[in-house]
């Protein structure tokens, strides 16, 4: 679990344990170019694939807080972090670099994910992870343009390859106004293939 470290939240009401996110179908369709916002105009909560928006928060007071309230479970990780026996129901505030998930199905509003072992087929995988700065939510098109502008910049260096000449998409989830007033600050990045799941992870793939 993150904890005390900046990117963790409390969940006070079913909205502050949430995170908006932008969900398969693909992003960014075909020709490639700069990034596209979509925005649901559905509440969201951290999700791993798709935008939204949630609402409400309690300030966070140390992870005994943080504790109480984050639900769901968490995938079992070898000694380097990695998962190793994946969880149907992962608490999203548990998720890190380097997880693969099955969220094609993901609701706009997720407290949980299934996370798999990267070695089975999967959705996506986290290829990256963004703190955003600041005491004040900037509101929820300030956080998707950046969220947009960080997961673009953070693709070539993941892959190997330039988003624009690669075959694979990028999505992520992001803070809600509620999980930014329980200290959530966290973007995390992902990558997935349009054309359905893959096996292994896609670092350095080149294409």
């Amino acid at each position: 679990m993150r904890c005390c470290d900046g990117s963790s939240l409390s969940r006070l009401a079913l909205e502050n344990g949430h995170r908006s996110a932008r969900p398969h179908p693909p992003l960014h369709p075909e020709p490639k170019r700069a990034p596209v916002t979509i925005v649901s105009s559905a509440p969201w909560a951290r999700a791993l694939t798709i935008v939204t928006i949630a609402a409400a928060g309690i300030a966070l007071s140390g992870c005994s807080i943080l504790d109480q309230f984050t639900g769901g479970g968490t995938a079992t990780r070898d000694d380097d972090g990695q998962v190793v026996e994946g969880n149907d129901n992962t608490d999203v505030f548990t998720l890190q670099v380097g997880d693969c998930l099955n969220d094609a199905t993901a609701s706009e509003t997720v407290e949980t994910i299934p996370t798999v072992p990267c070695a089975e087929p999967h959705d996506s995988e986290i290829y990256a992870s963004i703190i955003m700065e600041g005491d004040t939510f900037p509101g929820s098109e300030a956080v998707i343009a950046e969220a947009d502008a960080a997961c673009l910049e953070a693709f070539p260096g993941f892959t190997g390859i330039e988003y624009a000449d690669s075959i694979y998409y990028y999505s992520y989830y992001f803070p809600t106004e509620g999980s930014w007033a329980g200290g959530d600050r966290e973007i995390l990045c992902t990558i997935y293939d349009e054309a359905g799941q893959v096996t292994g992870s896609l670092q350095n793939i080149g294409r």
